[in-house]
């Protein structure tokens, strides 16, 4: 077949049994698209990809039994091939900086899926890498921070279940001037203005997860 008549052949991936309709409706009537295969699952995924083996596969991240992160990662050990387009609601850009280390090709926000899939899965499947343009504006905001350390994140993540500075020094044994010293760190890293404001730094940005 020559290039104008190959048929892009997909796998969607995402827990959503309606979005993975609203995606199969707007792929049928594509001429150059097939749906080949769905998942509702990370592991799911795997399976469905190992057993159509398609040429872009759309990836939630936030999916039961086991994430989208790690079925990428899965995925691009036994095919370093693969394209994958992630799909999530999250503009977070530590969530982008980690889907493309682990292989992902596009990322595609699930509110731009009517305006953004068919251009995003025909970009990827020509080889060319696609981020919409307000995620790569949210990145390079925030290219030149520094880093949480694993400490921190630690530290964040307990803040973000609601634990006070005591019950964390308790939780990893250190004392609380030390988990003081942290949270300071965390705010300043941030630019956050107190603990609640860093919480929500850190879940938009996909920094940490609840």
């Amino acid at each position: 077949m020559n290039a104008e008549t190959t048929t892009i052949r997909i796998l969607a991936a995402d827990d959503h049994a309606l979005l993975r309709q609203g995606i199969a409706s707007l792929i049928d009537i594509e001429p150059d698209m097939e749906l080949v295969a769905e998942a509702a699952t990370g592991r799911e995924a795997i399976e469905q990809f190992r057993r159509h083996q398609p040429d872009i596969t759309l990836m939630d991240l936030q999916m039961p039994d086991m994430s989208g992160m790690e079925a990428i990662i899965a995925i691009r050990g036994e095919f370093p091939n693969a394209r994958i387009i992630v799909f999530t609601t999250y503009l977070g850009d530590v969530q982008v900086m980690r889907a493309l280390k682990a292989g992902a090709r596009g990322y595609l926000l699930k509110g731009n899926v009517h305006t953004d899939l068919l251009q995003t899965i025909r970009e990827v499947h020509a080889g060319r890498k696609r981020i919409p343009p307000e995620v790569a504006a949210e990145r390079a905001m925030h290219t030149t921070e520094d880093q949480l350390t694993e400490r921190e994140l630690e530290i964040l993540k307990l803040v973000a279940q609601g634990n006070a500075n005591k019950e964390i020094a308790a939780q990893l044994s250190i004392r609380e001037d030390t988990v003081k010293s942290h949270v300071g760190n965390i705010l300043e890293k941030l630019d956050a203005n107190d603990r609640t404001h860093a919480v929500t730094i850190g879940l938009k940005r996909g920094i940490i997860e609840l």
